[in-house]
């Protein structure tokens, strides 16, 4: 069974709309919506680093129309 993570931004909010992140071990990652748990994508740590990367950079505001 793995813990599930979510945003500290998105503890407060009454939406159930948020990703969920999971290390069951060291050398796997799961993300999933909290509105669709049965849906679950895998990855490394690598690739999940890299992504954070993008985010804090801002290279995918323009998907959220917030650019």
């Amino acid at each position: 069974m793995s813990c599930w993570r979510k945003s500290s931004f998105s503890s407060g909010q009454v939406s159930a709309e948020c990703v969920e992140v999971s290390a069951p071990s060291p050398d796997l990652i799961l993300i999933r919506e909290s509105d669709a748990p049965a849906a679950v994508i895998t990855t490394g740590p690598a690739l999940w680093a890299a992504f954070v990367r993008g985010l804090k950079r801002g290279d995918f505001d323009h998907l959220s129309g917030n650019a």
